[in-house]
């Protein structure tokens, strides 16, 4: 175990730093509007392909664990993210990150004409990068989740080997694509853009650069190419600006590394060996 100790400190209810500015500019009503919560990896996700794909939003922060009315009309399970699409009367909605990215990349084609995949006239290399996403969502994510609520030190030791693995399977997908496709890959080439695999992985590959070194004394993986990506992906403008300050994620973590009872659902699935929700 950790040997900091558990301070009861809560989740924010508000971003900070360069996330808050962003938020604020974001702040008028749109046609769509992201229902989010400062410290969701899950919120990071669509924020940032917002943000990419240029497509005007108002920033809605809510409080996930409060779930107001209007959150559940557009997440019936209370979870964010959530949008609100005000040009139909009455609105409708779309929930689940995934699906939220897909949709916004079929907006963004007949609209901003950006894009978090390669052209569709490359679909090997679109599949690859479907790939890569896969992976995130089946192996990266959870593994983080054990590690950072693992409680004794033999399952923080391997959670942490799990961990690393994942990220080296999804080094292994970057090189493939990176070999055996022209078209832009993502961040993991210099000289690329956001990907739909760069913005699935962002939030927790982010955390674990402030989170899991506060409270598992992660190390980083070493190696002058994952190195070079990082820096490329956490400096991104489209993924920066949606990045709060340190101590908002520390301070929101701290309920994960300890394992408190009923933290998230996702929490709860980690801990029942059930799927995430």
């Amino acid at each position: 175990m950790s040997g900091k100790a558990d301070s009861g400190k809560l989740y924010h209810l508000q971003c900070t730093g360069i996330a808050k500015a962003t938020a604020d500019a974001h702040s008028t009503p749109k046609d769509i509007t992201l229902f989010g919560s400062c410290f969701c990896p899950f919120v990071q996700r669509v924020w940032a392909a917002l943000e990419h794909l240029g497509i005007d939003y108002k920033y809605y922060e809510v409080d996930p664990y409060k779930k107001p009315a209007d959150l559940l009309e557009v997440s019936p399970k209370g979870l964010v993210p959530g949008l609100r699409l005000e040009n139909y009367s009455p609105p409708r909605a779309v929930n689940e990150s995934t699906v939220i990215l897909e949709f916004l990349e079929d907006v963004a084609a007949t609209t901003t004409k950006r894009s978090l995949l390669p052209p569709v006239t490359e679909p090997y290399a679109r599949a690859l990068i479907r790939l890569q996403a896969d992976h995130v969502n089946r192996t990266l994510v959870p593994t983080f989740y054990r590690y950072i609520q693992a409680q004794d030190e033999e399952k923080q030791i391997q959670a942490g080997k799990d961990f690393v693995e994942a990220i080296n399977g999804l080094v292994k997908l970057f090189q493939r694509a990176d070999k055996e496709s022209g078209s832009n890959v993502g961040l993991w080439r210099e000289g690329g853009t956001l990907s739909l695999a760069d913005v699935m992985a962002g939030p927790w590959l982010f955390r674990s650069t402030n989170v899991l070194v506060h409270y598992r004394g992660f190390a980083v993986p070493e190696g002058p190419q994952f190195r070079a990506y990082l820096g490329r992906l956490l400096n991104y403008p489209a993924f920066k600006r949606t990045c709060s300050a340190e101590e908002l994620y520390i301070d929101s973590y701290e309920r994960y590394a300890h394992n408190r009872p009923n933290t998230s659902q996702v929490a709860n699935a980690i801990n029942s060996g059930t799927t995430l929700p």
